[in-house]
């Protein structure tokens, strides 16, 4: 919820300080909003780095997966979740004047790895959908044919949910690309309100799928 809000402050915030001059101290004020609730966000993941090992321990090399594809970008996607961590945590730190480095290098290196992450994501995604269509309406049509209602309709949700992280992951994308050093790609390019309006789409497509996730776990079975 925090990031779906910074996010909207930012967008509006932007949109009325390069759109509309006679609202620019309104606009401006809810960009320093967004600014701070960004910064809580990054206090917030100082407290992140455990869960996401265990996360990343139980997980291990994907052994339940089916596709030695999908395994790897998996397996690779959390070893760069991990090392996201403590990058942004140094570089919060320097910016704290808590440690005596250089903060812009950390944050660049913190930015890299969440966008190695989102690409590898975005891979798997992309591989998870081609596999789950391929089931659906592959040319094994009496394989398909025989599959329970239940199940096909869990299949049919797993792709949507797919197609939304994926959706999801590229917006994010776009944005990491944007916070790295001038000259890679379109980095620094991207207006505020750009920057606001992708990372809305993102949440807001987040709280959607944990929405969804919620009320298909309540519902009962058929």
């Amino acid at each position: 919820m925090i990031r779906t809000l910074g996010y909207c402050f930012q967008l509006v915030g932007g949109v009325l300080v390069e759109r509309c001059p006679a609202r620019s101290e309104v606009g401006t004020r809810l960009l320093t909003l967004s600014s701070q609730l960004s910064h809580c966000r990054t206090v917030l993941r100082l407290f992140d780095d455990v869960a996401m090992f265990i996360y990343t321990k139980q997980y291990g090399l994907g052994a339940e997966e089916e596709d030695i594809f999908v395994r790897c970008v998996s397996v690779l996607g959390n070893l760069a979740d991990q090392l996201y961590y403590p990058c942004e945590h140094i570089a919060w730190a320097a910016d704290a004047k808590i440690l005596r480095v250089d903060s812009a290098r950390w944050w660049t290196l913190s930015t890299a790895f969440w966008g190695l992450s989102l690409l590898l994501g975005i891979a798997r995604s992309l591989r998870m959908i081609l596999m789950l269509r391929r089931r659906l309406r592959g040319p094994a049509v009496a394989f398909t044919s025989r599959l329970p209602r239940t199940k096909r309709r869990a299949m049919e949700a797993q792709v949507q949910s797919e197609v939304l992280t994926l959706l999801s992951n590229v917006a994010d994308l776009a944005n990491a690309v944007h916070w790295l050093p001038p000259g890679v790609l379109w980095a620094g390019r991207f207006p505020l309100w750009l920057v606001g309006l992708l990372g809305t789409v993102s949440s807001l497509l987040s709280v959607y799928q944990a929405v969804r996730a919620g009320g298909q776990a309540e519902a009962p079975t058929p």
